[in-house]
């Protein structure tokens, strides 16, 4: 969600002109929700594949399959609480403080994903032209969203199916082995696409290579909001930017006018 105009300040560092991106509740709340992802990821792999020797290295270093499981609950809880607090602050930002839903999905990212495409293939001479989320973080965002509500609902059914036969007795037996492929699958597919699509855009891409420290600090420098986010410096600044081709970061795709 976009913060509003009064703490969009930004600052000076040196030669370099930041902007402020986050504050500190959300660099709190990723990196949280981070640590909650790497414990639920390692406890849940070590169950999954119990019979390989990581697997079992990593049981037995934990104090036992009982003890595996309980950390994995706890940690799985910790998640909703986080997952119904980050929905809570959202829907009250959007309704009492006037926030801009800027994180919403809109027709333009789907014609952005197109744009870059074509900017990528050397059929057009500059990317798409984003606002505050470009649509790689948007699509992961809510990946994150709808696949933890997923894996929260899934969980609970396998963490209580007896009370769950009891509160709602006409579901059929089938929803258990269900819900383990669901919670497992899923789980295997977050993980893929932190792995090759979150890793690789916060360290690995050649744009924030070696690391993206924007989540960490809270800044982001002007060369880069220019670059990824002209849409939101405009906004910010009130400075029309004038479109020019680039073909790299040492060429901005967009100057200041």
């Amino acid at each position: 969600m976009q913060l509003t105009g009064k703490r969009r300040l930004d600052m000076i560092k040196g030669h370099e002109r930041y902007f402020k991106r986050f504050g500190l509740y959300r660099i709190l709340e990723h990196q949280a929700n981070a640590l909650a992802f790497l414990v639920l990821t390692v406890t849940g792999l070590a169950q999954k594949f119990h019979t390989s020797g990581w697997a079992e290295w990593i049981v037995l270093s934990l104090g036992g399959i009982d003890t595996v499981r309980v950390i994995h609950r706890t940690t799985g809880f910790i998640f909703v609480i986080f997952l119904f607090e980050h929905i809570s602050v959202a829907a009250y930002g959007l309704l009492f403080r006037r926030w801009d839903p800027s994180i919403i999905i809109h027709k333009k990212d789907f014609t952005d994903v197109i744009d870059n495409l074509k900017y990528y293939f050397g059929i057009t001479d500059s990317p798409a032209r984003c606002n505050r989320y470009d649509y790689k973080q948007k699509f992961e965002y809510w990946g994150v969203v709808v696949g933890g509500m997923l894996m929260i609902v899934t969980g609970l059914t396998l963490w209580f199916p007896t009370e769950l036969f009891r509160l709602l007795p006409f579901l059929p037996g089938q929803i258990i082995p269900a819900a383990k492929a669901a919670h497992s699958n899923e789980a295997l597919l977050a993980i893929l696409v932190i792995v090759t699509w979150h890793i690789y855009n916060s360290i690995f891409s050649p744009e924030v290579f070696p690391l993206d420290t924007t989540i960490f600090t809270g800044k982001i420098s002007e060369e880069r909001i220019i670059h990824e986010h002209p849409l939101e410096y405009e906004r910010i600044t009130g400075i029309k930017l004038t479109h020019t081709p680039a073909k790299d970061k040492d060429n901005q795709s967009d100057t200041l006018q």
